[in-house]
């Protein structure tokens, strides 16, 4: 019993990092505007700002739905620190 009730305070605690599932095209396009985008630009943002750029030129590019935007911001702020690292790499 104390295993399995280890295994729900577990999965609660993945949960909160889990992001929603987002469709592929939409996940190659998200990353492609990281590649395009200055190296500069996006090193100088904080991470609210970040999101806002990168979300900004995708829905440049195509519309999003409230929900398509909802589900790329929260897969991109959690994926800042990638984000950055990429992007310091590309500058290197």
């Amino acid at each position: 019993m104390l295993e399995y009730k280890e295994n729900i305070k577990l999965s609660g605690i993945m949960n909160q990092y889990q992001v929603p599932a987002i469709n592929v095209s939409r996940l190659r396009q998200l990353w492609n505007v990281v590649e395009q985008t200055q190296a500069n630009l996006l090193l100088n943002l904080n991470d609210g700002d970040l999101v806002k750029q990168i979300l900004q030129q995708i829905s440049y590019r195509e519309t999003l739905s409230n929900e398509e935007t909802d589900k790329l911001s929260m897969y991109i702020h959690s994926r800042t620190s990638l984000i950055r690292d990429l992007v310091q790499e590309r500058e290197a």
